[in-house]
C-alpha cells in the first residue's frame, strides 16, 4: 500500500463506512432517536474535520510517516528482529489496537482526559457519527500517541494505514445505531466490538460507562475484566449520555469544543467512583 495515498485511501474508506453505517441504521435501528440528526449530526461531523486540520498542522508526521521512516532507518522493535512480514502486520495492528484500549481506559481514569473525552459521552443519542465525534485536542493526543508507538514499535507502513481504516471503520460500525440479529452479534463479538456491545459504555449508569472500552478488538475488554455483555435495562431501556448533560441546547458544536474548560465532571473518572 502506498503511503503517498494514504489520506485518500482513508477518507474513501471513511465517507463509504460512514454512508452505509447511516442506511444500514435508517434500514434497521436498534432504538427510537430522542434527538433529531439535523441536531446532532453537524457538530459531531464538524469535530472530526477540526481533528483532522489539527492532527495535519501540529504534527511534524503521523503515524504512517513515522512508520515508513523507521524502516528505512531500521528504527522500531519489529524492524530489528527476523520474523515473517505477515507477522509483522498481525502484530502491529495488535499492539496499536491494544494502546487504542489503554489509552480509551486512561481518558476515563485520569479527570484530567476525562475533560476531553466527555465530549464524546455527552451525545444524547449513539449512531454512527458519535462514533467521530471527539474533541479535537484529543483527537491530536491519540494521534500523537500512535505516533510515538510507530515509532518505538517499527510496524510496517502499510500495516498501520490498514490499522487506521479498521479504527475508523470500526469506531463508526459499533457506534452505529444498528440492530443485528443475536446470532449474528454473538458470533462478530467473539473478535470484533459490535453495536449491542460498545453501546452499553454509552450508558448514563457509571458502572456500565467503565465497561466496554474497546474500538475494534473485542478480547482486550476480556482480557482486562472491563466485559459487560448487556446494560442492566436493556438496549431499548437504556438512557444514552451523561447524567450532567440532558439539556441538547448545551451541546452545540461551540459549547462543546469548550466544554472541558467550562463543563462538569460530574461523577465519572474512574478514580472518583
Amino acid at each position: 500500500m502506498d503511503v503517498s495515498q494514504e489520506r485518500l485511501v482513508r477518507l474513501v474508506c471513511f465517507v463509504g463506512v460512514l454512508l452505509s453505517m447511516a442506511a444500514l441504521e435508517a434500514a434497521f435501528p436498534r432504538r427510537p432517536r430522542t434527538r433529531p440528526r439535523s441536531e446532532r449530526w453537524p457538530a459531531n461531523l464538524a469535530m472530526v474535520l477540526v481533528g483532522a486540520v489539527l492532527v495535519r498542522g501540529l504534527l511534524p508526521m503521523v503515524p504512517v510517516e513515522v512508520a515508513a521512516l523507521a524502516g528505512k532507518k531500521g528504527w522500531g522493535l519489529l524492524n530489528n528482529l527476523e520474523i515473517p512480514s505477515a507477522v509483522a502486520w498481525v502484530v502491529s495492528v495488535m499492539v496499536l489496537d491494544g494502546v487504542i484500549y489503554l489509552q480509551h481506559v486512561l481518558t476515563h481514569a485520569v479527570p484530567t482526559l476525562w475533560r476531553l473525552h466527555m465530549v464524546h459521552h455527552a451525545d444524547l443519542d449513539i449512531d454512527c457519527t458519535t462514533g467521530v465525534r471527539f474533541h479535537p485536542v484529543e483527537i491530536l493526543l491519540s494521534a500523537g500517541l500512535k505516533t510515538a508507538v510507530a515509532a518505538a514499535l517499527g510496524p510496517p507502513a502499510g500495516a498501520v494505514i490498514l490499522f487506521e481504516v479498521l479504527l475508523n471503520g470500526t469506531a463508526l460500525f459499533n457506534h452505529a445505531n444498528l440492530k443485528l440479529p443475536v446470532s449474528l452479534d454473538r458470533a462478530v463479538r467473539l473478535f470484533l466490538v459490535t453495536p449491542d456491545m460498545h453501546r452499553v459504555h454509552h450508558s448514563v449508569i457509571i458502572r456500565e460507562t467503565h465497561s466496554n472500552f474497546g474500538f475494534c478488538l473485542s478480547w482486550w475488554d476480556r482480557l482486562f475484566g472491563t466485559y459487560k455483555d448487556q446494560p442492566e435495562k436493556g438496549h431499548l431501556g437504556m438512557t444514552i449520555g451523561l447524567s450532567q448533560y440532558r439539556d441538547p441546547t448545551r451541546l452545540n458544536f461551540s459549547r462543546l469544543l469548550i466544554l472541558p474548560v467550562t463543563g462538569d465532571l460530574g461523577r465519572q473518572p474512574i478514580n472518583r467512583h
